[in-house]
């Protein structure tokens, strides 16, 4: 029987290490020697359980004051797993941190059913238009599917797996231990097939006896026009296949839409600044208006100001679940030219004379307020 290590040997740290420190340190390791991360090693896996059986005492304030008193020997000799009957073990220890149970399984007899395959994710980049009007996009991604060699068995072809003699079949073995206040009886998962009720005596040579393998899929996407930057597609059933015959996960593909170079987009409404010409502006004019569908025809009438904003109803974005359309918004900005020739400031100079105050009726506004401000 090999002689357990001291448990601040095991997650190297001193005795004296913080809570916090203690938990960060075991975090990291977790993560490091972690079965999902190092799929096949068993040295990985041995690790893993001996970290988390120091952290599980360790972490406990009494069951660390205990075991620094005494050593193993105060751990009922069993040590991690003679804590059983108090609500902490080793799964609780790796749901609290990661989410779920080590190796992808709950405890108990809950292992020996088939089980739900992870979710996905996935990163998409999509143009403004293909973001407005809808496309078909097709993807690859790498995940875990169903050994075909062995139909997600694990078992080398022409075997199958076999009941597990030190259980029988449950998953779990009966621990009873003598303590001053009676018999304790103490469930644990079974060391021999680890929770799984089964043993491989034979491996799939494909799988390695794990039932599932790494595959690249092809996957198309029907992106919905209308969809919006940061949105969210749901694949049902496109994640990784789940373990004895349980269902695959699901696949989300977050959609990132880029920048377009004329449209900003404002809900399922868009934006569009137009810069004009002074003589647009004061007599009025027909411009040529940018939209998703293309170009149209706008007439702006005379003394349109800059900053001026015109609606053209439904020439916005389709709306997700229905079929109206949001608005297009133009604003108009007046560009003051900056270089003219002699000719231009001349008549320029010209329409001053002629015009006087009266045709800028803010601005004379504005100054008769300032003359009454001062008088």
């Amino acid at each position: 029987m090999q002689e357990k290590r001291d448990y601040y040997e095991v997650l190297g740290v001193d005795r004296s290490v913080s809570d916090a420190e203690l938990k960060k340190t075991y975090r990291t390791l977790a993560k490091k020697y972690h079965p999902d991360i190092n799929p096949g090693d068993q040295e990985a896996e041995a690790k893993f359980k001996e970290i988390s059986e120091a952290y599980g005492v360790l972490c406990d304030p009494q069951k660390r004051q205990q075991y620094d008193r005494f050593g193993h020997a105060g751990m009922n000799g069993n040590g991690f797993e003679g804590f059983g009957n108090f609500g902490f073990g080793f799964d609780d220890i790796f749901e609290s941190f990661f989410g779920g149970s080590p190796f992808g399984r709950s405890t108990g007899r809950q292992n020996k059913g088939p089980r739900r395959g992870a979710d996905l994710k996935y990163t998409m980049d999509i143009d403004f238009n293909e973001a407005a009007f809808g496309t078909r996009k097709e993807i690859h991604i790498s995940r875990m599917q169903s050994c075909s060699t062995c139909d997600g068995s694990g078992a080398k072809a022409g075997t199958s797996p076999q009941t597990c003699k030190h259980c029988k079949g449950t998953g779990q073995v009966r621990q009873v231990q003598s303590t001053p206040f009676g018999q304790m009886v103490n469930m644990r998962t079974c060391d021999i097939c680890r929770g799984e009720g089964t043993i491989i005596t034979e491996p799939c040579e494909k799988c390695n006896g794990n039932g599932r393998i790494q595959k690249s899929a092809t996957i198309n996407i029907d992106i919905p026009a209308g969809i919006d930057n940061g949105q969210t597609i749901s694949l049902r059933g496109e994640g990784e296949s789940g373990a004895k015959g349980g269902p695959p996960g699901d696949l989300y593909v977050n959609v990132r839409v880029k920048q377009h170079p004329i449209f900003v987009r404002e809900g399922y409404n868009v934006i569009c600044e137009i810069p004009i010409t002074f003589t647009q502006a004061a007599l009025g004019a027909e411009l040529e208006i940018p939209t998703l569908d293309g170009k149209m025809k706008y007439d702006i009438p005379e003394g349109t100001q800059t900053g001026t904003v015109f609606r053209l109803r439904n020439k916005g974005i389709k709306h997700l679940r229905s079929n109206s359309k949001g608005d297009l918004y133009v604003k108009v900005n007046v560009e003051i030219p900056t270089k003219l020739s002699g000719k231009q400031k001349e008549i320029l100079h010209q329409f001053a004379e002629v015009s006087g105050d009266d045709v800028f009726v803010q601005r004379k506004n504005f100054f008769n307020q300032v003359k009454d401000l001062f008088q």
